[in-house]
């Protein structure tokens, strides 16, 4: 929801954590808060090194699941498209205005399919992973019942050991097959090396995308030799993008976090060794939290709890506080350690969640904070959208 919404009727502590224009210090806890100008340096930064390196960048929406921050990226970083995992997500961003969109995931259940084929009805470019040649035929199918065309990457899996197949003869197979059927057409390869992105060492993380590069510049050449050229050749996160982009093999990187930085991605070390919240990237979303009891001298209560956040990552950090910390949660109750009594009940404190992908996804709202003024209010436009 931007300026030109109309929020009457909207209840501040009911419907909506906050509105616009109310001062920051108002904002109803716990929710989504974002710092608009850090959010707004972390995508203009990440365009411009792309744009450095002659590289496309597709930004991973299931990140923020949001498609006010997705247009963000569009306007402010150049951003090519998004990636998605689930049909009904992608189906969120194409409604959204959204007009290339790559669902970076397997799609086999036939009603899936069969929305998958709709998609370019609304306008929106469609591109899905396909990892078994059986899942050919079922694609064609469907685009040729509705008159559309799903573009198709083969996936290799280069080290994530999930989805993807293994040999340059699978995948140049499974391109063939694609080339052939009628409604789709062979758009290139997906190559996600997930499994080394938090990796914390610069140097570990390196040797293993020089694995995946090598692995994806051979099928790339299988494909050539016959006949098949790839306009996409994505992968690459928050945590070696620099190594895909720069590779001469990858053109399309698919980073996500990097826009809102968590608690888990921020601990990873840059070729420096040094912290990459503490320089490469800005802290942009927090969970605003109140304190709501001290009843304990040495321990402050807050409303944000496992209802608030995901923790699989870890617990979050208190933004700009080294002298209180987040020790423990349960479901309505985050415990914080204050050994010398410092907060007060209603203080406000700002929370970096250890995972910021599936923290945003239990929440409804992003409320857009700029020099202490709530200066937008967003929906988590696809919060939900996991079939």
């Amino acid at each position: 929801m931007n300026a030109d919404t109309n929020f009457d009727g909207l209840e501040v502590g009911f419907d909506v954590p906050a509105l616009p224009g109310m001062d920051a210090a108002d904002i109803q806890t716990p929710c989504l808060v974002l710092d608009l100008d850090a959010l707004e340096r972390n995508i203009a930064k990440m365009g411009k090194l792309v744009k450095e390196m002659g590289v496309r960048h597709r930004v991973h929406g299931k990140m923020h699941k949001s498609v006010d921050v997705a247009k963000l990226q569009e306007r402010l970083g150049d951003s090519c498209g998004v990636c998605c995992q689930k049909v009904s997500e992608a189906e969120v961003f194409a409604r959204g205005g959204i007009k290339d969109i790559l669902v970076s995931n397997q799609v086999r259940d036939a009603a899936k399919i069969d929305r998958l084929a709709r998609l370019p009805k609304l306008g929106a470019r469609t591109i899905v992973c396909v990892d078994d040649i059986d899942n050919v035929a079922d694609l064609s199918a469907a685009a040729q019942k509705h008159g559309t065309q799903i573009e198709c990457l083969v996936e290799i899996d280069c080290g994530a050991g999930r989805c993807g197949v293994t040999t340059t003869e699978a995948v140049v197979a499974i391109a063939k097959a694609i080339d052939a059927a009628e409604g789709l057409k062979f758009s290139g390869i997906q190559a996600y090396q997930g499994a080394m992105q938090h990796l914390d060492k610069y140097e570990d993380r390196k040797a293993k995308i020089e694995i995946a590069v090598a692995q994806v510049a051979d099928a790339v050449e299988g494909l050539k030799a016959d006949g098949l050229d790839c306009d996409i050749v994505g992968g690459g996160g928050t945590g070696s993008y620099y190594f895909e982009g720069t590779s001469g093999v990858y053109n399309e990187l698919q980073c996500g976090s990097y826009a809102f930085m968590d608690a888990d991605y921020g601990r990873i070390h840059d070729k420096d060794g040094k912290r990459i919240d503490q320089g490469e990237w800005e802290n942009a979303l927090f969970i605003l939290t109140s304190v709501m009891s001290h009843a304990k001298p040495d321990k402050a209560i807050c409303d944000a709890g496992l209802k608030a956040q995901s923790v699989d990552s870890g617990l979050p950090f208190i933004y700009g506080r080294d002298d209180v910390e987040y020790i423990k949660c349960s479901d309505e109750h985050g415990v914080i350690s204050d050994p010398n009594g410092v907060l007060k009940i209603n203080e406000k404190l700002k929370l970096v969640p250890g995972h910021c992908d599936p923290t945003c996804n239990v929440h409804d709202w992003y409320v857009g904070v700029r020099g202490g003024k709530v200066e937008c209010l967003w929906p988590v436009s696809a919060r939900g959208k996991a079939y």
